[in-house]
C-alpha cells in the first residue's frame, strides 16, 4: 500500500492540476483512484483524502463512505476537479486532524454547509451538498488541492502522542 506523504512534502504544497476531461477513463487516473480507495478501505480513522496526499498533484478527492456511518447502500464519493460553488453564511469551529500531519489535532473554522460540483469517474458533472462533517470535509480536501494544509488555519492546535 502507498505511504501517505507527510507534512514538509513540498508537493503537499503545490496546487494540483485539473484532471482534462479526456483523461479521466486513463488507467493512470483510473490507478490513483483505486490506490486512494484502498488507503481510505484500511486506515480506520481516516474519511477522506485527496490525491496530492499520495504524491499525485491532480485535483481529486474522495469521501469515504464511513463519513455515512453504517449505510450499506453508500459508495465512496469521487470527485474530479471539484470546485465549492455554495457556502452557508454561517461558519462554525471545529476539530480537524489529517492523514498527511499525523498526531496533530486542532479546530478550524469551517463553512456549516457548502455544495461541490466536479466530475464522476464516467466524466459526467454533478453537484452534491453537505453540512456538518460532510461540509468541513469538502473544505478540507479542497485545501489540500490547493496547497493548504490544515494547520495553517488551526487554533488550539495539539499533539496527541
Amino acid at each position: 500500500m502507498l505511504e501517505v506523504l507527510q507534512k514538509g512534502n513540498p508537493l503537499l504544497e503545490e496546487i494540483a492540476k485539473e484532471v482534462p476531461l479526456e483523461s479521466i477513463f486513463s488507467p493512470k487516473i483510473k490507478n490513483i483512484i483505486s490506490q486512494m480507495k484502498e488507503i481510505l478501505r484500511n486506515t480506520d480513522d481516516a474519511i477522506a483524502l485527496a490525491a496530492p496526499q499520495i504524491g499525485e498533484s491532480v485535483r481529486i478527492f474522495i469521501i469515504s463512505k464511513k463519513i455515512f456511518g453504517e449505510c450499506e447502500d453508500k459508495d465512496d464519493l469521487i470527485f474530479i476537479n471539484p470546485t465549492i460553488i455554495k457556502t452557508s453564511k454561517e461558519k462554525k469551529w471545529a476539530e480537524e486532524g489529517c492523514l498527511s500531519v499525523r498526531g496533530v489535532y486542532g479546530e478550524v473554522e469551517r463553512f456549516s454547509k457548502a455544495t461541490i460540483k466536479a466530475y464522476d469517474e464516467e466524466g459526467k458533472s454533478f453537484t452534491f451538498g453537505g453540512s456538518g462533517l460532510l461540509a468541513q470535509a469538502f473544505q478540507h480536501e479542497t485545501d489540500h488541492l490547493n496547497g493548504i494544509l490544515f494547520t495553517e488555519k488551526t487554533r488550539n492546535t495539539r499533539e496527541d502522542k
